[in-house]
């Protein structure tokens, strides 16, 4: 079950490249609560302000990075999810830390000490999902796309790895922990730092890559600057690959 608790708009006009429609940018603000974990879900939702809907809208759900549950603001990726949205896209940018979750595992065998982290994320993004598809039948979910960065990656990777039939296509931004789904559908692209390896096995081998058409695609990005922190160059690199992975 899904009750609306908030629900804040304005209008913001998205500074993106040219393109051959750009529409200005609408975002709202909700909280979702699933009954069944009795959890809040705080989502912030970016979509073209236009007066007719678009025919087969496609869905993208984004997963920030770790935050240690400071946050209510899930709005630090706005340089990507309002672009996507100018483009046509309807953006979810999910919330995944509350105040009162435990803090992320930070030693051991992160793969184990994580994956409840993991699993919560996986399970609101289904939530998500879920609520979407029945109060918004007219989305497109068949090709929806998530995207990821850091923890908000490993949580999209397992996400895949658990219910690829779900999803058409998933973008992680440098997570470093959870290994990459070796599958050719959903289809796999992975935007990778510059400083930062991945724990081993999390990215395909040569040949992975080449039976499956998964795309690793090193920048020259540090880590921490995969947020609202990049600049404007390196918000254009990550807009452009994620732009170019869209369209395929």
């Amino acid at each position: 079950m899904c009750f609306l608790l908030l629900s804040c708009s304005g209008n913001k006009k998205a500074n993106v490249q040219a393109s051959n429609t750009i529409y200005d940018v609408k975002l709202d603000s909700l909280q979702l609560f699933d009954k069944s974990r009795n959890r809040v879900i705080p989502v912030a939702l970016y979509y073209p302000e236009i007066n007719k809907k678009i025919n087969k809208q496609q869905v993208i759900i984004f997963s920030h990075g770790y935050g240690e549950n400071k946050g209510g603001d899930n709005r630090i990726y706005s340089y990507l999810t309002e672009n996507l949205a100018s483009k046509g896209y309807f953006v979810i940018s999910i919330q995944h830390e509350l105040p009162t979750d435990e803090l992320l595992a930070m030693d051991g065998d992160l793969k184990i000490t994580r994956r409840p982290n993991w699993e919560r994320g996986v399970e609101n993004i289904l939530f998500v999902i879920n609520e979407f598809k029945k109060t918004k039948p007219e989305l497109d979910f068949k090709h929806l796309t998530l995207i990821g960065h850091s923890n908000g990656g490993d949580m999209t990777a397992l996400f895949a790895t658990e219910h690829p039939k779900l999803v058409y296509r998933i973008i992680t931004m440098d997570n470093r922990r959870m290994p990459l789904p070796r599958v050719s559908h959903p289809q796999v692209y992975t935007l990778r730092s510059s400083n930062y390896p991945a724990d081993e096995n999390v990215l395909p081998t040569e040949e992975e890559k080449k039976k499956y058409g998964i795309t690793v695609q090193p920048t020259p990005i540090e880590h921490r600057d995969m947020d609202n922190d990049a600049t404007i160059e390196q918000r254009k690199i990550i807009n452009n690959y994620i732009e170019e992975y869209l369209s395929r």
